[in-house]
């Protein structure tokens, strides 16, 4: 893959989706069984929204991030001067809520084809156990280029009040690195950005930590385009009568030198944490994803120990 913005920086959408931008282990057990080679950083997966006035007869219920799986189809939108000519792909997306915590998993596979007709697959796999009170938190990533794992990060962090904190790093190699004031999970990120959008704030700049880099938190910048009910049909049943928002985020190197962003990504955000209407830049390449499919998961019926 060319560019230094290439699909591998993509372990993304957090919440999402975080988004915000990976399928991994399916439950924290799973998280202390990723494999400890390879290195790198990638996208974050923090998925973001936003709200403001909401107009009569709209549903405009308490800002929440809602459990829920969704399917993306990603299709190639434009070309830059890179080699990348043709590219597809898909995501999936998935948001659980595990009592006092809330549990992510995102799987990204995208496919491409070099100007010299070379085809390429790149998968991006990401898990996370995130404490609602924003202040533990356990991730995995791994990157592949075809069967090969070419990065995998993993470890745990904790954060203060104030959002400082450390990050403990298990792989690709173990250290401990220091989080700065005002650090957000992905989230809390999220919902913060939510609660900024409908106080009508513009936009968002809070330190980022998700787990898809290995050098700690990314500076986040939230562009938020609006608040306005759905026009037309919901694409789906559970999402109708929400309040929507198009946001444009990009992700930074905590570095005072560090003028272009590692990372873009544009979204419509609904009241409820889902996003559809991607638009992923990735350098020398963009592609824009489609909401296939999407289901509200249910909350869970007793809860037991969390974070471990």
């Amino acid at each position: 893959m060319s560019g230094g913005r290439g699909v591998a920086a993509v372990a993304a959408l957090a919440i999402m989706c975080g988004p915000a931008s990976a399928f991994a282990a399916s439950s924290s057990s799973e998280l202390a069984q990723a494999p400890t080679t390879g290195g790198g950083n990638a996208a974050p997966a923090a998925a973001i929204a936003a709200t403001a006035v909401t107009p009569p007869g709209v549903n405009d219920a308490e800002i929440s991030a809602a459990p829920h799986r969704a399917v993306y189809d990603l299709t190639l939108s434009a070309v830059g001067g890179g080699d990348v000519v043709a590219a597809n792909g898909s995501m999936t997306y998935a948001v659980s809520d595990s009592c006092g915590f809330w549990s992510t998993e995102q799987m990204l596979k995208v496919q491409t084809v070099s100007r010299s007709g070379a085809a390429s697959e790149q998968t991006s796999e990401y898990s996370a156990l995130e404490s609602k009170d924003g202040r533990q938190f356990q991730f995995a990533t791994t990157q592949k280029s075809g069967d090969q794992t070419v990065m995998v990060i993993r470890g745990d962090a904790t954060l203060d009040a104030d959002g400082s904190g450390v990050v403990h790093y298990s792989a690709p190699k173990k250290k401990t690195v220091t989080l700065p004031k005002g650090t957000l999970l992905p989230m809390a990120h999220t919902l913060a950005i939510l609660h900024a959008a409908k106080d009508g704030a513009h936009d968002l700049a809070r330190p980022l930590f998700d787990g898809t880099g290995a050098d700690g938190a990314q500076l986040s910048y939230v562009s938020i385009l609006g608040w306005t009910p759905l026009e037309g049909q919901a694409p789906f049943p559970a999402l109708s009568g929400l309040m929507t928002a198009r946001v444009r985020v990009a992700f930074y190197a905590v570095d005072p030198g560090a003028m272009l962003p590692d990372f873009e990504m544009g979204m419509r955000y609904y009241a409820n944490g889902v996003s559809d209407r991607l638009d992923m830049d990735f350098g020398d390449f963009r592609m824009k994803g489609a909401l296939r499919s999407f289901q509200l998961k249910p909350k869970p019926k007793r809860c037991g120990a969390g974070l471990r």
